[in-house]
């Protein structure tokens, strides 16, 4: 959620920033009505006032007399004034947070405007290969080999599903315990968090109510998804610390989970989606921060240093990205993604989004930190992908992928799945 006072003192600045997005609005209006919440809230708290007086007045008077019966007249008065009054200050204000919701994170001042066309590369690791024999795509090394059953996985779950199976079940295995090895070791708390969320963790994530036809409903409720499933764990890890005050010395929070990622996105029949590249289910290992403002933008750098050191250390060739202020998503200021690439369709496919989302999340979910001085203020939230795994197989898949038709295993990889090469499985 915006900082209401940034947009009372610097109502045009707000309009230019979110503008970046495609978002183009008057604020007029809006100041209008949070004028007349916050003359409705002054009226109130006079007439709140006016009648603690007069009842502390009536206390001191014989209560049969004149004064007292009048007295009590006009506080009745004064509480009908104050129940009509309040009803009308609710919907005000209900309409002013309501208007409020639906406005996505500002963009920093470095996020270039517009969509995906004005992403721009910062810079790249690594060469392409360049195979000297017919290369292979993912879809038909992963089947040869044994290593994803796509069609079982319709059967099981519909389309958009897909099954792991020997040493594929293995490969994904191994990932997910080489990124959580690595972060563990690094100071990250290790969490496993709920699959089934409430409404208002959606909400803090800034998921709701604008996005809430985007996830898997469990239970409806009046104003959206009661419970749900989780479509990355940062929406259960950004509520860790909802309705809480962190001790200053205690920033920053470090913590990294592991869960399936639920999406209602489905796959095509375009080759640029096919196979593990888009789908209902995916592994994600998630990486998440609650950092102290003023060092926010080394939290970053952090998260995004530690998602592309995983991706060269598996050998991989890559690209990072900063996203364009559309391309972001509505909670975040900033966003980079980390890409890899993928020969078959020769393009760049993500496989983590390292992002920022400043106060907005932690404004949403009253998350703040005590400084030793001064009054609490709010936490800045930030998450990164590390990794996510149903795109990293694909690019292991085939920029690994050896003359004799055998992939060859990154070396940290190797202890888990026992052995250097994955070799073709026997005809199930």
């Amino acid at each position: 959620m915006l900082d209401i006072t940034e947009i009372r003192e610097h109502p045009q600045r707000v309009e230019r920033a979110l503008a970046k997005r495609a978002v183009h609005i008057d604020l007029t209006a809006f100041l209008a009505l949070d004028e007349k919440c916050r003359h409705g809230k002054t009226e109130a708290e006079t007439l709140r006032a006016e009648r603690k007086k007069i009842s502390r007045e009536i206390a001191q008077q014989d209560p049969a007399g004149p004064d007292a019966i009048a007295k009590r007249a006009e506080a009745t008065e004064l509480g009908d004034r104050l129940t009509t009054l309040e009803e009308q200050l609710n919907g005000l204000t209900a309409e002013r947070q309501a208007f409020l919701d639906q406005l996505p994170n500002l963009p920093d001042e470095d996020v270039p405007s517009g969509g995906k066309e004005q992403n721009q590369v910062v810079r790249e690791h690594g060469t392409r290969p360049d195979f000297d024999f017919e290369a292979q795509n993912h879809v038909d090394l992963a089947r040869r080999l044994g290593l994803i059953d796509y069609e079982r996985g319709v059967k099981l779950g519909g389309t958009g599903n897909w099954v792991y199976r020997g040493n594929g079940a293995l490969l994904e295995w191994a990932l997910l315990n080489f990124f959580l090895e690595t972060h563990v070791r690094d100071g990250y708390e290790l969490i496993l968090p709920p699959h089934l969320l409430t409404y208002q963790a959606g909400y803090t994530a800034g998921q709701f109510p604008k996005f809430a036809e985007d996830v898997f409903a469990v239970e409806q409720g009046p104003a959206g998804p009661q419970r749900f499933l989780l479509p990355t764990s940062e929406t259960a890890l950004v509520n860790l610390h909802r309705d809480e005050v962190l001790p200053e010395a205690e920033l920053p929070r470090k913590y990294v989970a592991y869960s399936p990622c639920y999406r209602r996105e489905a796959g095509s029949y375009r080759a640029a989606d096919r196979g593990t590249l888009r789908g209902h289910q995916f592994n994600k290992v998630e990486m998440f921060q609650f950092a102290h403002p003023d060092a926010s933008d080394t939290a970053h750098e952090e998260l995004l240093a530690r998602a592309a050191a995983l991706v060269e250390t598996l050998g991989l060739h890559h690209r990072i990205t900063r996203l364009a202020a559309e391309d972001t998503s509505a909670a975040m200021a900033k966003t980079f993604d980390v890409e890899v690439w993928l020969p078959s369709i020769n393009a760049y496919v993500e496989v983590s989004s390292v992002s920022n989302a400043r106060d907005y999340q932690a404004r949403r979910g009253n998350i703040r930190y005590r400084p030793e001085t001064g009054k609490p203020a709010h936490v800045h939230t930030l998450n990164g992908s590390g990794l996510a795994t149903s795109r990293l197989v694909p690019a292991l898949l085939e920029q690994h992928q050896q003359p004799d038709g055998t992939i060859t295993v990154p070396a940290v990889l190797q202890r888990w799945l026992g052995c250097e090469s994955l070799t073709p499985a026997p005809n199930r």
